[in-house]
């Protein structure tokens, strides 16, 4: 089966969604089948205002219409609900193209934690644009059960795997710094709560791997904190292995995967108790979950090393690619049910 994923979020993008969207390339051809993308990369683009790192492209209806058609997939899959996505939204329906979408982000807080739109707004707009395809793909039961109270027509599960071999408690090292180690890797932006990590009084060393739009101000506001920047493969790894605890703190994600990468590194998480992968860790012991992050990230310390690493060891690549797949080969037999746009 040749499959064609349209994403806005790509390289040089460091987020869960390229990740996640480069792995299942990877592991889709190992299961014998093809995957291609449509991405910014293929048009001229301009940043995102708040955003210099995240590139849109300026592409035409025309444009990205040919460059499907060129592609020629058994199946379209629409990752995001950028420029592209919406370009694609709209050649699928006029061509009446079975597609599938997928709802990686939370804009709906995202959004109004930056400026004054209210959740309602970012819902209908998101639930216009998913409901147009065949199904939307989310990464666990929570988040369906919570899209279909928000009015989304037909979510299906895509969950996520790690790599076990790369994220491994044998690559844990002496980081020469104070005390225990409390990380962080996370977008440096106002959405992923990250003050609520950085003003906690930990006895140790507080370090954040990533980089964003406001790593300067918090790196000032909080000189006390370790920021290393955006950190990748082994070096990355090194780290994971290397803390004592995962601190977690935002409440909008829609999976996690940074959690998944620290469990796999035999690091337990510390988080607040929100949807998402979450409650499943804290149900398996794998990590703390608490109101009070503080005790979460200090009651996390005692935590068995194995038993995180045994819970990451179940979410493999593998078979998140073949729920991937099963969820677009269902689409392109199931009859074309989408409204005009």
């Amino acid at each position: 089966m040749r499959v064609l994923i349209v994403t806005d979020a790509w390289l040089p993008q460091v987020n869960g969604v390229v990740r996640t969207l480069q792995r299942l390339s990877l592991d889709a051809t190992k299961l014998g089948h093809s995957v291609d993308f449509l991405t910014p990369q293929d048009y001229p683009t301009a940043p995102l205002p708040g955003y210099p790192e995240i590139q849109l492209a300026l592409a035409s209806p025309q444009a990205v219409a040919d460059a499907i058609e060129a592609h020629n997939p058994d199946a379209l899959h629409i990752s995001t609900e950028g420029p592209l996505g919406w370009l694609a939204r709209h050649w699928a329906i006029k061509t009446r193209r079975p597609f599938t979408t997928c709802y990686h982000t939370r804009y709906p807080q995202y959004v109004s934690a930056r400026y004054p739109i209210p959740e309602a707004v970012s819902y209908g707009v998101l639930r216009y644009f998913h409901n147009a395809g065949v199904a939307t793909m989310v990464a666990t039961p929570a988040l369906r059960t919570e899209l279909t109270e928000q009015g989304f027509n037909r979510c299906l599960i895509w969950s996520r795997g790690v790599d076990a071999e790369l994220f491994n408690p044998s690559a844990r090292e002496t980081l020469n710094l104070p005390g225990s180690i409390f990380l962080c890797v996370a977008r440096v932006a106002i959405e992923k709560n990250l003050e609520a990590f950085l003003s906690l009084d930990l006895p140790g060393s507080k370090v954040i791997v990533g980089d964003g739009p406001d790593r300067e101000m918090l790196q000032a506001k909080y000189p006390d904190a370790h920021f290393l920047g955006a950190r990748f493969g082994t070096d990355l790894a090194r780290i994971y292995a290397s803390a004592d605890v995962f601190v977690f703190p935002s409440k909008t994600e829609t999976f996690g995967l940074v959690m998944l990468e620290a469990l796999a590194s035999g690091t337990p998480v510390a988080a607040f108790p929100v949807e998402g992968l979450i409650p499943e860790i804290g149900r398996a012991g794998a990590g703390v979950v608490n109101e009070d992050l503080r005790a979460a990230a200090l009651g996390a310390l005692d935590i068995s090393r194995a038993i995180s690493r045994q819970f990451a060891l179940g979410y493999s690549h593998e078979q998140a690619a073949k729920q991937f797949l099963s969820n677009v080969s269902e689409a392109i037999y199931r009859p074309m049910q989408m409204r005009a746009a």
